[in-house]
């Protein structure tokens, strides 16, 4: 899935702005980072899982990651700061994509794109236009712009 995301988005984000809102692994985050985007923002709730991602972030040396231990749906409602890619990733359970969407909006550069996965088909609302769509295994991913 990883490689196909890259390849939807082209395989250098040089000078663009991410932000992996639920990092988790932070593989995604890492990977941004690693294809010379600016700047990645990877924001993880869970204290234990964000204190791995600061000994691999050290490990690895990227001077263009950022990480902040925060809600992602917080985080969201106070970015403050355009991004070019926006990576979506929550628990399966959770239900906040409906919620995220609207408030992201408004945090998306011009052109900017937001890759999502969820557990079950999630449709965005008609400000949404959906660029790219797979499915692997019981994961649907899917690329999204602003219409």
């Amino acid at each position: 899935m990883r490689e196909t995301l890259f390849n939807w988005l082209g395989q250098t984000l040089y000078g663009k702005r991410c932000l992996d809102l639920f990092a988790g692994s932070g593989a995604l985050g890492f990977e941004a980072a690693s294809r010379e985007a600016e700047q990645v923002v990877m924001v993880e709730n869970n204290r234990s899982v964000y204190q791995a991602l600061q000994g691999n972030l050290k490990k690895l040396a990227l001077g263009n990651v950022a990480l902040r231990c925060e809600d992602g749906l917080k985080f969201a409602r106070q970015v403050n700061g355009l991004f070019d890619v926006v990576f979506l990733d929550p628990p399966f359970k959770s239900d906040c994509l409906p919620q995220l969407l609207p408030l992201l909006a408004n945090s998306l550069a011009q052109g900017g794109k937001v890759y999502l996965e969820s557990g079950a088909v999630f449709e965005p609302d008609a400000s949404w236009k959906v660029l790219k769509r797979a499915k692997a295994g019981a994961v649907h991913y899917q690329l999204l712009e602003r219409v």
